[in-house]
């Protein structure tokens, strides 16, 4: 096997057909980030970041889950230790992190941004920090710069139905912003009437709607309300973070009890709060159709399974897990169920369990509609997922059972700037299965048919799935 120098150009592309299809057709698509958690703020504000630390370890999950693995204590993690000396705590893990998506990275994110194409570990932190600080000073290393220099035309934000939206409009009348930032609708909280906040939220979107939130047909008012001012904000796709999809169906007035219950304060029984958040489910889906939304569903998580460390830090702090079976039953019968009224919108099935891929991929098939290529998608490889055997397995997969030319790629869902460079990962990992392919003879080795797959996959589906126009990415 021909020796190679770790992290060339030719990275991961382990074939000549690879190599093409990478530098020829995937390397020069833009990047259309459709689901990621960036600030509108830092990039409407053109944020400029003291030091590398704030740019990969403040809110990074990811890398604190590895570096409580390394054994690092918490004030090195999220504590008050300095940046600098949290810095070299993760130089140090990643001496331990062969294997890890987290490696590559952290070296691919060098490499691109700062200049450096060394290996970071606890003997060269110091010279890897301050590279960093003389890099991140320059007028070009703000958040648009760094936007700028990875090719990103759109990103789609996450974001509450209460939330004013006051940053996307700032960045919508700006005259020099040339990358489009949109909203993503993510009603989770108002959802979620088992909550003790839940009352609270309710006082909360009754005040931005302007609609007195005291009934379930209130509820739905309000909501129709926000999502009539998200689509005045661009707004084209919603987003679900669930267990599992639910699936415990009640009449309007069974709903409405149970709403009234939780708006009141009252201890939820399980049973209901799957009928509420079933019927709620199902109207929020028949909205997105008539507005032509798309509707993503991530699910198959487990959140905050140590209790302790979630009281100390509070959520998306690095201890979230897999469920171990998604009930596709019951996602069947809600996908069913829209389909039956021909509600059924545009629709990204997401599970963070590798498990489910088969059963993803061979139900997608039950309701793609003809005269809608790809209306129903398997979203890229997710969370826990998204390293090279896991984008390999869920590609793999999709290709065996659906269609992987229809597939509309990667996205960060990420909060760091630094994180497009997973883009470029998936890209090199996408050219190396095809190019794999023609290369042993599995299909034909033709580089114009195989070009145009790719570069459909990495950016043209997911802009015309999304219902994207040319001119907003080109803002």
């Amino acid at each position: 096997m021909e020796k190679r120098k770790f992290l060339d150009e030719e990275f991961l592309l382990s074939t000549e057909a690879a190599r093409e299809l990478y530098h020829v057709y995937a390397e020069k698509q833009p990047i259309l980030d459709y689901h990621c958690h960036v600030s509108p703020r830092e990039i409407a504000e053109d944020w400029q970041f003291d030091n590398i630390t704030q740019v990969w370890l403040a809110g990074d999950h990811y890398k604190w889950r590895q570096m409580r693995s390394n054994g690092v204590e918490e004030k090195y993690i999220t504590g008050d230790a300095s940046d600098y000396e949290k810095f070299c705590k993760w130089a140090e893990t990643l001496e331990k992190a062969i294997g890890n998506p987290l490696y590559h990275w952290s070296h691919m994110e060098l490499w691109r941004y700062i200049g450096y194409d060394g290996v970071l570990d606890s003997s060269t932190a110091k010279e890897v920090w301050e590279l960093c600080q003389e890099r991140l000073a320059q007028e070009d290393m703000s958040v648009r710069g760094i936007m700028r220099a990875s090719g990103v035309k759109l990103v789609c934000t996450t974001d509450d139905p209460v939330d004013g939206l006051f940053w996307h409009r700032v960045l919508a009348e700006d005259e020099e912003m040339d990358i489009t930032v949109l909203p993503t609708w993510r009603p989770d909280r108002a959802l979620s009437i088992e909550k003790p906040d839940f009352a609270d939220y309710m006082r909360q979107l009754s005040d931005v709607s302007g609609i007195a939130v005291k009934s379930f047909d209130d509820w739905k008012a309000a909501l129709s309300n926000r999502m009539d001012y998200f689509a005045r904000m661009g707004c084209l796709i919603s987003d679900h973070g669930l267990l599992y999809v639910p699936w415990a169906p009640a009449d309007g007035a069974e709903a409405g009890k149970i709403f009234l219950a939780g708006l009141q304060g009252e201890q939820i029984s399980r049973e209901e709060e799957l009928k509420f958040k079933t019927e709620a489910l199902l109207w929020l889906g028949r909205e997105y159709e008539k507005r032509g939304w798309a509707m993503q569903l991530h699910f198959g998580v487990t959140r905050d399974n140590n209790t302790r460390m979630y009281r100390e830090l509070g959520p998306d702090t690095g201890f979230d897990g897999i469920y171990n079976r998604v009930p596709m039953t019951e996602l069947s019968a809600f996908l069913d169920a829209l389909c039956q009224e021909h509600a059924l919108p545009k629709t990204v099935l997401y599970s963070l369990n590798p498990e489910d891929n088969a059963a993803l991929g061979v139900l997608l098939g039950c309701f793609q509609e003809a005269g809608a290529a790809g209306k129903l998608q398997q979203g890229s490889a997710w969370w826990f997922n998204d390293h090279k055997k896991g984008m390999e397995e869920q590609m793999q997969s999709l290709a065996g059972l659906g269609l992987l030319g229809n597939f509309i790629g990667m996205l960060t869902d990420s909060r760091s700037f630094f994180s497009y460079t997973r883009h470029e990962y998936f890209r090199r990992i996408l050219c190396d299965l095809i190019g794999g392919w023609a290369a042993r003879g599995e299909y034909p080795d033709d580089r114009e048919w195989l070009g145009g797959l790719v570069t459909d996959i990495c950016y043209g589906n997911a802009m015309r799935f999304f219902g994207f126009s040319q001119s907003s990415a080109e803002v």
